[in-house]
C-alpha cells in the first residue's frame, strides 16, 4: 500500500515509496539514504525522543524483526505536501496491534521525524518488552 503521491512533494513520494520497499521486503539495507542526519524518533514506550540517523535506523531496523503480519491500511497526507501518516497493524508474538506513524520529511525527502502511536495497550506492552529485551543496553545513550 502507498499512499497517494497527489499531495506529496517529489522528494518525500520517492522517500516514501523506497520505505514501503524496505518495510515490504524486511530488509533495511537503504533506510540511511531517506534519514536526516538528526532525525528524531518519538516511541510509544518513552516519553523522550531518540535522536540522531543511528537511533532511528536501530529502531526501525529492529523492530520490522520483531512485528509479524505487518501491513499498511491507510495513508494520510498533509496539505504541506511532508507530513504522511500511515496506519498499520501488525502481530507480536501472540498479541495483536494497530498503530499509526506520523512521518516528516524535510524538503529533501528526508525523514525528520518519525513517531508512533500504537493500541492496545497489551500489544504495546509486547512489544515494548521485545524492543527492551534487544535495545536497552543500546537505546539511553540516543536519549535527546
Amino acid at each position: 500500500m502507498t499512499a497517494t503521491s497527489a499531495n506529496l512533494t517529489p522528494a518525500v513520494a520517492q522517500s516514501l515509496a523506497t520505505w514501503h520497499r524496505l518495510v515490504q521486503t524486511r530488509d533495511m539495507t537503504d533506510l540511511a539514504a531517506i534519514i536526516h542526519p538528526q532525525a528524531t524518533f518519538r516511541s510509544p514506550m518513552a516519553f523522550k525522543p531518540y535522536r540522531s540517523r543511528e537511533a532511528v535506523i536501530l529502531i526501525l531496523s529492529t523492530v520490522i524483526t520483531i512485528f509479524e503480519n505487518f501491513t499498511y491500511h491507510r495513508a494520510f497526507a498533509g496539505e504541506d505536501g511532508l507530513n504522511v501518516v500511515l496506519e498499520f497493524s501488525a502481530d507480536v508474538g501472540d498479541k495483536s496491534l494497530k498503530g499509526i506513524d506520523m512521518i516528516r520529511f524535510d524538503e529533501a525527502g528526508l525523514i525528520t521525524d518519525f513517531e508512533v502511536m500504537i493500541r492496545p495497550l497489551n500489544g504495546l506492552q509486547a512489544l515494548g518488552a521485545e524492543m527492551g529485551a534487544r535495545l536497552a543496553q543500546y537505546l539511553p545513550a540516543y536519549k535527546g
